[in-house]
């Protein structure tokens, strides 16, 4: 079970007199909880457009279900983190079972390896990469392969007796 679900949140300006309907902003976004999610909407809406939460209202939260939850996909991230230097922009390639997973695992690695917080990490894009051949990353095509086989090392084999006269080959 992963952390993070997937969300769409469509929000807009509160209705005036000179704008009775305003134009709708859609956008998908990872987060623990719906209200993080709803929270994070008005984090970006803000960054783009001149709308913020005490003028606008938001009019649908759905959660988004993966199609294929039992299907190993590949997936390709864009990303934005902010670290102790400065902001940087990434791509970083996933092999995960689902888009939320996806994003767990991608914040997961950004707090292990370069000490990003998850406030400091925006997600651009994520697709699912559909040929094998797109794939960039060599840690994800070297699991690709045709023929792929992992060594079972250290077996032990079961012996009928309590007690035998030489040790067991596990090699």
């Amino acid at each position: 079970m992963t952390r993070f679900s997937e969300y769409q949140v469509i929000g807009r300006r509160l209705p005036t007199a000179t704008d009775p309907t305003p134009k709708l902003y859609r956008m998908r976004i990872f987060a623990p909880s719906e209200i993080v999610a709803k929270s994070r909407f008005w984090y970006f809406l803000r960054k783009l457009q001149k709308a913020k939460a005490a003028t606008g209202e938001i009019v649908a939260v759905n959660k988004i279900a993966e199609k294929r939850p039992l299907k190993v996909k590949n997936f390709g991230v864009w990303l934005r983190y902010d670290s102790h230097t400065g902001t940087h922009n990434m791509y970083r390639e996933m092999r995960e079972l689902s888009r939320a997973a996806a994003i767990d695992r991608l914040y997961q690695e950004m707090g292990s390896k370069h000490r990003a917080r998850f406030r400091s990490i925006q997600v651009i894009r994520i697709v699912e990469i559909e040929k094998t051949a797109d794939v960039k990353r060599a840690y994800i095509k070297q699991l690709l392969e045709k023929d792929l086989r992992f060594p079972l090392p250290h077996r032990i084999s079961k012996t009928r007796a309590t007690f035998t006269a030489t040790r067991p080959q596990t090699f």
